[in-house]
């Protein structure tokens, strides 16, 4: 969460929201010295793990490689280093592990691209098996791993309930291969696959998959969605995960400044338009309902978000294109009303007792 001078913020934790004050501006001080132990950031702990470490070669200003190291930190602090990883084929592998070297500092296999959440569930079946209940897994993967090739082991073990939390890092097309189209992939994005001409230029509309509304679909224990824009958040629901026992998502939107078209200084400040304008809307749901949502604070038009972007630079070209510029904005806000981000979920948080109701039905 950014520091606002002087002004206080919520910020939950496992339950009743703390009040906290930022009083100082662009520092670490509020994730240490200013606050109560239990209230401090993960990276403002100087025994924090570091889960990826330095010699990686991520692209300058990934924001894979920032939010796996927020995520993987929060969650070998809760899984207090009894942290198993297993890791699809993607960027984040090919940058974290090139052979025969690694900046893991975890036990972490790598498994196919389509197979991260089955080799993840049978990590979780092995550990069951060894009586080993401290041992907690992760299953990981970009938004091709998770949203295409390997979907299906990813909805067999939502379905299954298997004891695992898996993360999907989300960059919207397949980076590591020449940016091609996903099926995380916006509508009327350039790709490599999905070029700006013709009658639909870019990628198409009503085409892809919403995979956190599809998790909540298998009312699975826990579901979130995050962004690299707000850190302390993307910490607390990875914490909060770990709380709980069976199948568990979180889908971090991530910023790719290479197959983006942006500048490598702007992934965060491009995810958090993305969540400001109500493209990427960010929230919790238990036992297939929505609990709580991150607000919009500043609302902003969509075409702030996408300017800055070439993918998206055939929308603003000569005449431009406003009719696909509308299209994008009515589905903002959409988004918008179906989730409540103007309001605070007043009404997803009147939920509360439903979602009680499902988790008890799964024996949760």
């Amino acid at each position: 969460m950014s520091a606002n001078g002087g002004k206080s913020e919520r910020h939950e934790l496992s339950g009743q929201p703390q009040k906290v004050a930022f009083y100082q501006t662009g520092t670490f001080a509020v994730g240490g010295r200013l606050l109560d132990e239990e209230l401090r950031s993960v990276q403002s702990d100087p025994e924090r793990a570091n889960a990826i470490t330095k010699g990686h070669r991520a692209c300058q200003g990934c924001g894979e490689a920032l939010g796996a190291r927020y995520a993987l930190d929060a969650a070998l602090r809760a899984a207090d280093g009894q942290l198993i990883v297993a890791n699809a084929t993607g960027c984040l592998e090919v940058f974290s592990t090139p052979y025969p070297e690694s900046s893991w500092r975890m036990a972490w296999i790598h498994s196919l691209f389509g197979n991260a959440p089955a080799v993840a569930t049978g990590i979780a079946a092995a550990m069951r098996a060894k009586g080993r209940t401290d041992v907690r897994v992760i299953g990981q993967g970009g938004d091709g791993g998770t949203v295409d090739i390997g979907f299906g082991c990813l909805s067999g073990m939502f379905e299954r309930n298997d004891d695992v939390l898996y993360i999907c890092y989300d960059n919207q097309g397949y980076m590591n291969t020449g940016v091609q189209r996903s099926g995380a992939t916006p509508p009327a994005a350039r790709t490599a696959t999905t070029e700006p001409i013709g009658q639909h230029a870019g990628n198409q509309f009503g085409q892809g998959k919403n995979v956190p509304l599809i998790a909540m679909a298998h009312e699975i224990p826990y579901v979130a969605t995050a962004t690299v824009a707000e850190l302390r958040d993307l910490e607390h629901k990875v914490t909060r995960a770990m709380e709980y026992r069976g199948a568990r998502y979180i889908h971090v939107l991530v910023p790719c400044p290479l197959g983006w078209g942006s500048a490598t200084n702007e992934a965060v400040r491009l995810a958090r338009l993305a969540k400001e304008s109500g493209l990427f809307p960010v929230f919790e749901a238990v036992g297939g309902a929505v609990t709580s949502v991150s607000p919009i604070r500043h609302k902003v038009p969509v075409e702030e978000y996408l300017r800055p972007q070439k993918r998206f630079a055939h929308l603003f070209a000569g005449d431009g294109m406003p009719e696909i510029v509308e299209r994008l904005q009515a589905h903002a806000d959409r988004n918008i009303a179906r989730f409540g981000l103007l309001d605070g979920g007043e009404e997803a948080r009147e939920l509360d007792l439903l979602d009680a109701l499902a988790l008890a039905e799964r024996g949760v």
